[in-house]
């Protein structure tokens, strides 16, 4: 079931960024401060919206760098989909931009369990961004498990924030 849940995101993804034909002339690429501090732009997000509302939805979304994960899971939920969207098109439009994908979990299960499934969420989220025509090249993957909690605490608030992917441009 978890497969087929995966397979139909994925498609959801695909079909939305096939369906987005209409152009905008001026895309007003907005900055954006990556996780590095480096100042970059919102280039090649958000295609199928107009004018400001167009930077306000790829600043928005581009400015958005983690993912979060439902407890022992590593399907990407379809509230990150325009996310997903945001930063796989502006990869696809810069080819010398590159991103690692930091994946995290909470304290939970057996350390190398936790790597396992770090690395799993950080390549659901690099499919999901190379569908969207981000380069295999611009992507590296590596997973942190428990080791580098965003907050700490053993309760549901805690497991939540740590159960999460970063991306972070290079």
């Amino acid at each position: 079931m978890k497969n087929w849940l995966m397979v139909l995101l994925v498609a959801a993804i695909a079909l939305t960024a096939c369906k987005r034909s209409d152009t905008v002339a001026d895309t007003g690429a907005s900055p954006v401060v990556g996780a590095s501090g480096a100042s970059t732009t919102a280039e090649g997000a958000g295609a199928g919206i107009q004018g400001s509302e167009l930077d306000s939805a790829n600043a928005r979304a581009l400015q958005q760098l983690v993912i979060y994960f439902d407890f022992d899971q590593a399907e990407i939920k379809p509230e990150y989909t325009p996310v997903i969207e945001a930063h796989g098109r502006r990869l696809a439009s810069s080819s010398n931009l590159q991103v690692r994908l930091e994946g995290h979990t909470d304290e939970r299960g057996s350390r190398e369990y936790n790597i396992g499934l770090g690395e799993r969420r950080a390549q659901s989220v690099r499919r999901a961004l190379m569908l969207q025509g981000a380069n295999a090249s611009q992507i590296t993957t590596v997973s942190y498990g428990e080791e580098r909690p965003a907050a700490t605490g053993s309760d549901e608030e805690a497991w939540r924030l740590n159960r999460r992917v970063e991306i972070v441009y290079r």
